[in-house]
């Protein structure tokens, strides 16, 4: 299969997406496991809610995988862990890609593998790690016809915020997205910005790789939905969002709200509208 061809799966014809991360036990860390600690269950409430995507680990694929039917949301397959996300950094640092990651992809009828491209603050071993990652993806990628999804992270300094905290400043959020862009991305997940109506200059600075957004720690139902408008209306090509679903006590609602954002173009009343009739 054609990389042109797992992107067609992945977006719209308009060129949109809405990806649910399910991934985050991948990372070795206990805040993340809240309301995936059943992680079968997790996905099927989602696939109800028929995102374009779900993104799993390898190991947690087959959830979505074995479903039956042709018309569950695509999978996005998480490529690396990395142990950076606790209150205290490690003394030592890692991202670690899986061996044969491209292949298990293909095996498991993947649309696209996702990996990261952090940059952490006086951490620059880190940093040329995750590009060598993306270089040694990107090879692979190619032959295979994968699409690489990568995430550019920039985060503060652990000891500012206590844990894993994103840096929206978008003079670091642009040369990372940018970077990606070099590297070879086929997509682009990248935080916003702190001031989001700035956040075209994420967009026109990767240069036509259509850029979807990360959700990042739980936020109030007003406060993620305005933004994602908000968000959409920049130019963004779609959203990835994980804890603000899978977390919501209503996963299936909240999907299908920032669905008609995403594909719709609704508004942040008509969003919330949907999600308290889905609540009743």
């Amino acid at each position: 299969m054609s990389m042109k061809a797992r992107m067609r799966r992945m977006f719209s014809e308009e060129g949109k997406c809405f990806d649910v991360a399910i991934d985050h036990g991948f990372f070795n860390e206990y805040s993340f496991l809240a309301s995936i600690e059943n992680v079968k269950q997790a996905v099927r409430k989602v696939v109800d809610a028929n995102p374009d995507c779900i993104q799993l680990s390898m190991g947690q694929a087959g959830h979505l995988q074995d479903i039956p039917g042709k018309n569950k949301p695509g999978l996005v397959l998480r490529t690396d862990a990395a142990n950076i996300y606790g209150a205290k950094l490690p003394k030592h640092l890692f991202s670690e890609i899986a061996d044969n990651a491209i292949e298990h992809a293909v095996r498991l009828d993947a649309v696209a593998v996702c990996v990261n491209l952090l940059l952490l603050p006086d951490q620059p071993e880190l940093h040329y790690q995750c590009v060598k990652n993306v270089m040694k993806l990107k090879s692979e990628a190619e032959r295979y016809g994968m699409v690489l999804m990568v995430e550019p992270l920039v985060m503060l300094p652990n000891q500012q915020r206590g844990g894993y905290m994103v840096d929206g400043d978008i003079e670091k959020i642009m040369p990372l997205v940018r970077q990606a862009v070099e590297l070879g991305a086929d997509v682009i997940k990248a935080d916003p910005c702190d001031r989001v109506e700035e956040y075209y200059r994420v967009i026109e600075v990767a240069s036509g790789v259509p850029v979807l957004v990360r959700g990042g720690g739980r936020a109030p139902d007003e406060e993620i939905v305005d933004r994602t408008v908000r968000l959409m209306n920049q130019g963004a090509a779609g959203i990835v969002y994980g804890r603000n679903v899978i977390q919501h006590p209503d996963p299936a609602g909240m999907t299908k709200a920032l669905m008609q954002i995403v594909h719709k173009g609704a508004t942040a009343e008509t969003a919330l509208a949907i999600l308290k009739g889905e609540r009743n």
